[in-house]
């Protein structure tokens, strides 16, 4: 602080002329980078979360692929033992164990398909890492299930939405079922087909749940999977899997109720909302998934949602704004150091010729200003002042030199007063009138050093030159005036000492 106090105000002022012209260039530069820097961050951002959403639908669309695999390799095998009854349950448990996926597999015909049964039902399931067998499913008959009744009247294959299976302890399940076909030996041409039953495939929502985000490589964001009818198939909660519908728990925020509505709706973009005291981001689209090439199965319709917290999506957004300002604060801190630093230096020749004019204002003309090297502006003043400096203190050993001779004959005179006081009377008005005559060159001589002195930092050269002829005209007057007295004395003197 001690030396901002010290910087005199021009210097001060061209610090600050320099450095806001510098500093404004600076802000605009700055502020132009950061605008197209953050644009391409920020887009950079939603491209990555639209990236990670594309994985995640391929994720679950690789999920169902296999089991529908699993299912049609099953189904095809199982055709040519469809008259073998007590080879079905084998097959629900190969299918079982075949894909980790899968937690059960039914394989149902329709009434009476085989004569000695009205009702052929087997299951296999899997319950605490056993597999468990069963003739059942729910309380109600399977003809009266929806995963049997869908695939029986469409004829094709088809998910269904997830529903609560009370075998599985009320776990959440979606279903796959395959409708079986047999040639029907009723008709002339056996190329014609019968759909006789359904071979059903069972996922645990909570599996799909943890393998879609177990693959997960971002921990700023989490999958969400919806079901037409507003149930949740993937989600990091698990609790919430177990809920009827997604608008159970997302409370009264409108902007969460407008991000599922387009989600239930099909759309495909992301939304803005709050939950829990924090912004979210969710990218959604429908869930497309590919067919096998020998089954027809109709496109879902679900909705695939990627939710990011806006602090942890935007983190290389905000953090580019906060370097960019501690950049330019920095930059501005030491872009003020260095003109501080700079215009001192350059300005010290300044602070000496300030100094030095002072002591010559006091009368101190011996201490002179420095030599420099220095061939600018600054430089040239100094060597100039510093010539001023020289004539003027020659010319003060001159005036001093005169004094002192003039106190010398002084003395000779008061000796000789009373051998002439004749002639006093004339020689002191004489004097007197001399010394009159010596006052106004003085003044002049006293005027131009003053001047000088006080004003050298904005004159001239020549004006510098003509105070300095004005000293040097007026001290040749004086010189001659002591002349003429030194003249008159000896002459007096020559007189007196022919008197004797």
């Amino acid at each position: 602080m001690k030396g901002f106090k010290n910087i005199s105000p021009a210097a001060l002022k061209l610090n600050l002329t320099v450095a806001v012209g510098t500093v404004s260039l600076l802000v605009v530069s700055l502020a132009v980078m950061m605008y197209f820097s953050l644009h391409a961050i920020r887009q950079e951002a939603m491209l990555d979360a639209e990236q990670t959403l594309a994985g995640t639908v391929q994720n679950i669309d690789n999920i169902l692929l296999s089991i529908e695999q699993t299912s049609d390799n099953v189904y095809h095998e199982m055709l040519e033992h469809i008259n073998q009854p007590e080879l079905m349950e084998e097959y629900c448990r190969r299918t079982v164990e075949s894909n980790p996926y899968i937690a059960g597999c039914a394989i149902v015909f329709k009434p009476n398909f085989y004569q000695d049964r009205e009702l052929f039902m087997a299951y296999m399931y899997r319950q605490e890492a056993k597999l468990v067998s069963s003739q059942s499913f729910g309380p109600k008959p399977y003809t009266e299930q929806v995963w049997y009744k869908v695939p029986m009247k469409t004829g094709r294959a088809c998910w269904l939405d997830p529903f609560k299976d009370e075998n599985m302890e009320g776990e959440s399940i979606t279903t796959f079922c395959l409708p079986i076909y047999v040639a029907d030996h009723q008709k002339d041409n056996l190329t014609d087909k019968a759909c006789v039953g359904v071979l059903a495939v069972d996922i645990s929502i909570s599996q799909l749940s943890q393998a879609v985000l177990s693959s997960k490589t971002s921990p700023a964001s989490y999958s969400v999977l919806l079901g037409s009818n507003g149930s949740l198939m993937v989600h990091p909660d698990s609790k919430k899997l177990k809920r009827q519908s997604v608008y159970t728990y997302i409370g009264d925020d409108p902007d969460a109720k407008k991000a599922v509505k387009a989600m239930m709706d099909g759309e495909t973009g992301y939304k803005v909302f709050e939950m829990n005291g924090k912004d979210w981001y969710v990218f959604y689209q429908p869930f497309s998934r590919g067919n096998l090439s020998n089954q027809s199965i109709d496109q879902l319709h679900w909705s695939v949602g990627e939710v990011f917290s806006a602090d942890d999506m935007l983190r290389s957004y905000n953090l580019l704004i906060y370097m960019v300002v501690l950049i330019a604060i920095a930059s501005l801190i030491i872009f003020f150091m260095l003109c501080y630093r700079y215009g001192r230096k350059e300005l010290k020749p300044l602070h000496l010729l300030i100094h030095s004019a002072n002591h010559v204002a006091k009368g101190n003309f011996s201490e002179l200003v420095p030599m420099t090297e220095r061939e600018d502006e600054l430089g040239q003043l100094q060597h100039r002042f510093r010539k001023m400096q020289l004539s003027l203190t020659a010319h003060v050993k001159e005036l001093d030199q005169l004094q002192a001779s003039l106190e010398e004959k002084s003395e000779i005179l008061q000796k000789t007063s009373g051998q002439t006081m004749k002639n006093d009377k004339v020689m002191s008005a004489f004097l007197h009138y001399i010394s009159n005559q010596m006052i106004i060159p003085g003044d002049k001589i006293d005027q131009s050093i003053t001047k000088l002195c006080n004003n050298y930092s904005t004159m001239s050269e020549k004006e510098i030159e003509k105070e300095m002829e004005i000293v040097k005209k007026q001290s040749n007057t004086i010189l001659q005036l002591l002349g003429q007295i030194i003249q008159t004395i000896q002459i007096e003197s020559g007189k007196e000492g022919s008197d004797e």
